[in-house]
């Protein structure tokens, strides 16, 4: 068992680092033929005081001289070394930058996270036990229409609704206008941490409702439950001795692959709110050509959504037996 978990864990070891060389390859490749000027968004305002000079010297400190092969590997060499280089925006180390509003965002993310897999679960099962009632109906066009709106649009229409209107949450940003850092309270900070991680909740259950309840659907048609059902099982306890586990299993995988859309959600979601997590520091990397920044939130969110996977694979194989001796 134990030589089985070494060789898995050292096959997804393998599998990250091939990933991770692809995507930082092909980021940089990206970055490096697309419109964004590093030596401009460096200068910022200061852009009509300085000369060719000025510029030249300032590409030479950075190595943007150099061929685009030598500069990958060099920015590769130093990210081996753990030094993601400086952000140009923020004038600090990218790793700093990352480190700051990494907890925001990983607060954010794992309450909606939470919030809409159980919520989506329980969707589920319930319109599967119910099916072709009117609960099913409504629970399926609760999922079908958030399945096909964009995460903007949902957080745009709750900080109008609940912000604007009613006045029950505060209009963006991460924590109180005006208020020092040693003043900002607990409180506060989920007063403005709900309504962006409800906008990512409301989104995430769709794909969990939909996906447990056909596959409650499919276990409840089974040969077996069809027996229990025979031997006078109904309800809940025909759902708890046979059908929870069967469709737990499924849920909790597609969950956990759900970082990556979890991930992409913040972003909009960050941005519509003003919340200083890593989704917003994306758009500004990207708007305002901080190339080095932009490259290690890349690294950073690969790394996130692949951890994310493979703790769906581990749990996977410890819940089901039957999966460890076919892939482990």
């Amino acid at each position: 068992m134990m030589k089985k978990l070494v060789r898995f864990l050292l096959f997804k070891t393998i599998r990250i680092a091939t990933l991770l060389v692809a995507i930082c390859l092909i980021s940089f490749l990206l970055v490096k033929n697309s419109p964004i000027d590093p030596i401009q968004a460096y200068i910022g305002a200061d852009m009509l005081k300085v000369g060719p000079e000025q510029r030249e010297k300032i590409a030479e400190y950075w190595g943007l001289n150099e061929p685009t092969f030598v500069q990958f590997l060099n920015w590769g060499s130093a990210v081996l070394k753990g030094d993601l280089g400086t952000s140009m925006i923020y004038r600090s180390p990218v790793s700093d930058v990352i480190g700051e509003r990494f907890l925001n965002s990983v607060v954010l993310m794992i309450t909606a996270w939470i919030f809409s897999g159980i919520v989506g679960f329980i969707l589920g099962v319930v319109a599967a036990m119910k099916r072709n009632t009117w609960i099913d109906r409504i629970i399926q066009w609760y999922c079908y229409t958030l399945a096909s709106t964009p995460t903007f649009w949902v957080g745009l229409l709750m900080l109008i609704v609940f912000a604007v209107w009613l006045g029950w949450f505060p209009i963006g940003l991460g924590v109180p206008v005006g208020v020092l850092a040693e003043d900002v309270t607990l409180t506060d900070r989920l007063q403005h941490l709900l309504l962006p991680a409800i906008t990512l909740s409301i989104l995430g259950v769709a794909n969990v409702a939909l996906h447990t309840r056909q596959k409650l659907i499919d276990v409840l048609a089974s040969d077996y439950v069809l027996f229990a059902k025979a031997r006078g099982e109904r309800g809940f306890t025909l759902f708890w001795r046979h059908g929870l586990r069967n469709v737990a299993l499924p849920a909790i995988t597609l969950q956990f692959a759900a970082f990556s859309e979890l991930f992409g959600g913040a972003v909009l979601a960050e941005q519509v709110f003003s919340y200083p997590g890593l989704g917003q520091a994306t758009v500004e990397a990207g708007l305002r050509g901080d190339v080095p920044l932009l490259l290690g939130l890349v690294i950073f969110s690969t790394l996130f959504v692949f951890i994310g996977n493979l703790i769906a694979d581990l749990i996977y194989q410890i819940v089901d037996p039957r999966t460890r001796e076919g892939r482990m």
